[in-house]
């Protein structure tokens, strides 16, 4: 039987930005991730404003910058043939004013990169964790399958899930989310794009790091420009997947050309259904994200909805919080209860106010989606963002940095400069 201080399962941001912490405070750490790397399609791919000033203090910030990436300044929608800008973050306070927009592998592979340097971070890849270790109503670890399929055993003083919105660690303690009612779920594809780019429309906007919604004709779908493709996002109905897949799938170019503007050379590049991969969307949270031993955290405690983009950035947050607070008892072999229950009610207020605006912009989509929502009946908001200007910056700060932004702790700060590759 294997043993480590604290075991985090998932290695998403949230499971690797609270190893690499944990890990520069001293503590040893196992991450465990079932998959062999973390090259996935369609993971949440905005890097916030808060998390660049994060990989700063972490002496991460030139690595980081010497990615390729966009830089995301403005988000705006188009309802018909009305334009909004719903956010723009070139004037919030901060060194960086915009979000960057990388693939999650990149921003995984640095995380990782850099916990590897500390002696006491272990990442066990393709490793799942299949169940929980109790004593006396205590999580005491997990049980797992390795690489090779033979099952193990870790104990931990502290396991901490981060396995995402169907968290199987979450499920086997027997901790249950409130779930809320969503109107859609989201097709997402790669638009492969053509190497003539007058067919890129509207590319002119997106390679200025703009990310475009659009509404119209009973339709909502989000697109951003990767350069040698769009990825998209095309909302349908809840649950209505099986029926529209029924139909072909020039159903859906013809759908999503109309939107975008994209002729038949861009939309003819879905070659079938099998391209178009579906999110089911869900939405909800626990009451209490602990028990004794176990701490949930990011979507396993608080499942958010995919519009936005605000998922990755609130679970990242989550994780600092997280290793300020359980840090010291996790050094003393005291962590308790007590501890977990802190960091819950340090996270509580920033994900209650980021999932109240979730459904109110579940409202706008569900209008969107039954043809209701246009130019001459905008909702509210988007009334006042066209009107009062200086509330676009308002938005981008709070979509940028949300509300009680964590700072990195000072255990695991690096001065700049102090890092060299």
């Amino acid at each position: 039987m294997d043993r480590t201080t604290c075991c985090i399962v998932g290695g998403g941001p949230a499971g690797m930005m609270l190893g690499l912490l944990l890990a520069r405070a001293g503590i040893e750490v196992t991450v465990l991730e079932k998959h062999r790397d973390f090259l996935r399609d369609f993971r949440g791919d905005t890097v916030h404003p808060s998390t660049l000033r994060l990989l700063d203090e972490l002496g991460l910030g030139e690595e980081f910058a010497r990615l390729p990436f966009a830089k995301l300044e403005e988000m705006r929608a188009h309802i018909g043939a009305t334009e909004v800008v719903m956010s723009d973050m070139r004037r919030i306070p901060g060194r960086h004013k915009y979000f960057a927009m990388v693939p999650q592998w990149d921003f995984l592979d640095l995380l990782a990169r850099a916990a590897a340097e500390e002696p006491g971070f272990t990442l066990r890849m393709r490793t799942e964790a299949t169940g929980l270790l109790t004593a006396g109503g205590r999580v005491t670890g997990v049980r797992y399958r390795d690489e090779h399929g033979a099952p193990g055993e870790l104990t931990a003083d502290l396991t901490v899930a981060c396995d995402g919105r169907h968290s199987r660690v979450r499920q086997a303690a027997g901790l249950r989310q409130r779930l809320f009612e969503v109107p859609m779920d989201v097709w997402q594809v790669r638009v492969e794009a053509p190497p003539s780019p007058q067919l890129l429309a509207p590319s002119d906007d997106l390679k200025r790091g703009r990310v475009f919604a659009r509404f119209g004709g009973g339709q909502a779908a989000v697109t951003m420009d990767r350069g040698t493709y769009f990825q998209t996002s095309y909302l349908i109905g809840k649950g209505r997947d099986a029926e529209l897949r029924a139909r072909d799938v020039q159903w859906l170019r013809d759908r999503l050309g109309a939107l975008f503007d994209w002729d038949d050379e861009v939309t003819g590049r879905i070659g079938s259904w099998d391209d178009v991969k579906l999110l089911e969307v869900t939405f909800g949270r626990l009451r209490r994200w602990y028990r004794e031993g176990l701490l949930c955290l990011g979507d396993a405690a608080h499942t958010m909805s995919p519009v936005g983009g605000v998922g990755v950035g609130l679970a990242l947050q989550d994780a600092v919080a997280a290793a300020r607070i359980l840090a010291a008892p996790l050094r003393r072999g005291t962590v308790g209860v007590a501890d977990l229950a802190r960091v819950q009610r340090r996270r509580q207020l920033p994900m209650a106010v980021l999932q109240q605006a979730q459904r109110a912009e579940h409202t706008m989509i569900r209008s969107a989606l039954a043809g209701t929502l246009d130019a001459g009946r905008l909702p509210v908001p988007m009334r006042l963002l066209r009107r009062v200007p200086p509330l676009r910056t308002v938005a981008g700060y709070l979509g940028g940095y949300g509300i009680r932004p964590e700072r990195a702790p000072g255990f695991a700060r690096v001065r700049p400069g102090a890092r060299s590759r």
